[in-house]
C-alpha cells in the first residue's frame, strides 16, 4: 500500500519533469540555448542522474565556450555510464578546447587525458568516426616535441577511409591542406566528391581554391556544380 501511495505522490513530479524536458529539448533544437538551459537545470534538480539532460547541459556549456562547466557535465556522464563512447569523446573535446585557451604549461599536462579520452571512445566503439577526426586534428596541430605526429594523423585518416571513404578522403585532404600541399589536398577532396557528393566535400574544395590556391573562379565553378546537382 505504501508503494502505491508513493507512486501516486511522485507521478505529478514525473509528469512535470517530462513536460519541462520536452519544452527544453524543443528550445535546444531551435538554438534557444539560454531558455533551454534554464529548463534543463530545473529538470536536473528533480532527476540528478538523467543522462540526456546532463548531456544537453554539457552541449549548451560547450556552445557557450564554458569549457569548465562542459567538462563537469561530461565527466558526470562518464561516471554514470562508462560504456558510452560519445561521453568520452565529448569530454575529451571539452578538455581539448580548455587546453587551447590555457597556458602552454598547463595545456601540456592535459594532452594525455585528451588523447586518452578519444582513444577510450574508439575502444568502446571501434567505428567511432568523430574521435578519429579529433585525434587527426590533435596530432597535426601539436608540435612534434609534445607528441604531434603527421604519421599518426595519417594512420587515423586511413582508418577513416576503411570505415567511411568520404571521411577518409576529407580527412586526408585536411591533413594535406594543413601542411600546404594544396595539389594533393585538391585530389583528395575531388575523390570525396566522386564517392559521396556531399555538400561539405564541395565546400572543402571550393574553400581550398578560394582561400589557399587563390583561384576564385574555380571555387565559384565548384559551388555552381553543387547547386545544380542539389536542385535536380
Amino acid at each position: 500500500m505504501k508503494h502505491i501511495i508513493l507512486v501516486f505522490l511522485l507521478f505529478p513530479i514525473m509528469i512535470w519533469s517530462q513536460s519541462n524536458f520536452d519544452k527544453a529539448e524543443k528550445l535546444f533544437k531551435e538554438e534557444k540555448y539560454e531558455q533551454a538551459q534554464s529548463l534543463f537545470e530545473s529538470v536536473l534538480k528533480s532527476n540528478s542522474s538523467d543522462l540526456k539532460t546532463i548531456e544537453y547541459l554539457g552541449d549548451i556549456a560547450g556552445y557557450n565556450k564554458s569549457w569548465d562547466k562542459a567538462i563537469v557535465y561530461y565527466k558526470k556522464l562518464k561516471i554514470l555510464k562508462p560504456s558510452e563512447a560519445d561521453y568520452y569523446y565529448k569530454y575529451g573535446g571539452a578538455l581539448g578546447m580548455k587546453a587551447k585557451e590555457t597556458s602552454k604549461f598547463k595545456a601540456l599536462g592535459m594532452i594525455d587525458e585528451v588523447k586518452g579520452s578519444f582513444e577510450k571512445a574508439m575502444s568502446l566503439n571501434p567505428k567511432h568516426i568523430e574521435s578519429r577526426w579529433a585525434l587527426i586534428e590533435l596530432y597535426i596541430q601539436l608540435p612534434g616535441i609534445v607528441g604531434g605526429s603527421e604519421s599518426k594523423a595519417i594512420k587515423y585518416s586511413n582508418e577513416l577511409l576503411r570505415l567511411s571513404p568520404v571521411d577518409g578522403y576529407l580527412s586526408r585532404g585536411h591533413i594535406e591542406e594543413y601542411f600546404k600541399r594544396y595539389k594533393v589536398a585538391e585530389q583528395q577532396y575531388k575523390k570525396a566528391i566522386l564517392i559521396g557528393g556531399s555538400k561539405i566535400s564541395y565546400q572543402k574544395l571550393a574553400n581550398l581554391y578560394k582561400n589557399k590556391m587563390r583561384e576564385p573562379e574555380k571555387a565559384k565553378l565548384v559551388l555552381e556544380t553543387y547547386n545544380k546537382k542539389s536542385s535536380r
